[in-house]
């Protein structure tokens, strides 16, 4: 994966904490802060994360990396992974709107619940910052674009709610213990590790599976939903920014992480089956097929990154097509092996 600009350090070594590091970004986390000459601990139950990312991040450097397998969601598993830890990434959540919609009871237990036993542990064991991944679905029916953090709507989904509660409980520990916290509200990352599997599947893997799988593409809804689609790289850059500016004025916050662009759904799918197409001549042939919007779904997502660019000095790496590009071998690889003819088929991914 590509890094932040070549200036870029995070400091002495010290020791990190990633929640969710088994997952799709937190295992890009840990890749990332072991190639940096860092510590780097991962709380993960393996619910949505999966160890053969971990295979593949802490490779870098196994001797400095260490594995609990926990849920945030148990008191004393997160009190145990906070000890004589110095930063925390959290990235442990149930995502998915749907998800949510689904069962709210559980995306609230872990999402809001498990965020509030990761605070207290982090205090409570001298942690001195916790970065945190929040979400553009906070800003619900809110009808401006670009999105500006200062302006928000009504949730639109169970999920978009946990995410709010989130930044309100990060703020409330700030200004009550003292403890370092920066939210960053996430706009559809993708790339590498990104699962295709399962009910809750984000778009992008979804459909590379469907290009190198020969299978038509579920489009929801007309096609004309934008979003704000942030290569992984750009996210890995927030989280340290994030997690090492020294700026009182840049804490007890939260930050727009993406790309600052916007691609409807229709133009998403023509650059990915472009790129497949490199790889695999048949994906120019696989057709999308419609089905009705999905209930919770913002219509229109862009970011104003003008925030973190002043404060954290962020400045993304990776335009869409550029995140495309890198992704698309990873999923051809995972995705298509060479059978008798010569046309790819479904393997496993993780």
């Amino acid at each position: 994966m590509s890094h932040p600009p070549a200036q870029f350090r995070v400091g002495p070594p010290r020791t990190w904490l990633v929640t969710g590091g088994a997952g799709f970004i937190g295992s890009h986390l840990v890749e990332r802060l072991l190639s940096l000459g860092q510590e780097v601990r991962v709380l993960d139950n393996l619910a949505t994360g999966h160890k053969a990312n971990l295979d593949e991040a802490s490779a870098v450097a196994p001797e400095r990396f260490e594995f609990l397998e926990g849920d945030i969601r148990d008191r004393a598993a997160c009190r145990a992974a906070c000890q004589g830890v110095d930063v925390v990434l959290h990235q442990a959540a149930l995502g998915s709107v749907p998800r949510s919609i689904h069962d709210p009871a559980t995306s609230h237990d872990v999402n809001v619940t498990g965020f509030l036993n990761v605070l207290d542990a982090a205090r409570d064991s001298g942690v001195k910052r916790v970065v945190y991944a929040s979400s553009s679905a906070v800003y619900g029916d809110h009808p401006g674009l670009p999105k500006v953090e200062d302006a928000t709507g009504r949730p639109l989904s169970p999920y978009a709610s946990t995410k709010a509660a989130d930044e309100l409980y990060a703020h409330a520990y700030a200004n009550a213990y003292g403890l370092e916290t920066v939210g960053l509200r996430y706009f559809n990352v993708f790339g590498p590790r990104q699962d295709p599997n399962g009910a809750y599947a984000a778009v992008i893997p979804l459909w590379f599976a469907s290009l190198f799988g020969g299978a038509p593409a579920r489009l929801n809804g007309d096609g004309e939903t934008s979003r704000d689609f942030s290569y992984v790289a750009n996210v890995v850059q927030g989280n340290l920014l994030a997690a090492t500016v020294t700026d009182p004025a840049a804490l007890r916050t939260v930050y727009n992480v993406a790309a600052g662009g916007r691609s409807t759904l229709l133009e998403l799918f023509g650059m990915m089956r472009e790129e497949a197409a490199r790889l695999h001549p048949a994906a120019a042939s696989v057709e999308l097929t419609r089905g009705p919007a999905r209930a919770g779904d913002i219509r229109h997502s862009h970011a104003d990154i003008g925030r973190a660019r002043r404060l954290l000095g962020f400045s993304p790496t990776h335009t869409i097509q550029q995140g495309l590009a890198e992704t698309v071998a990873w999923y051809f690889e995972k995705l298509a092996a060479a059978s008798a003819d010569g046309a790819p088929r479904r393997v496993a991914v993780l």
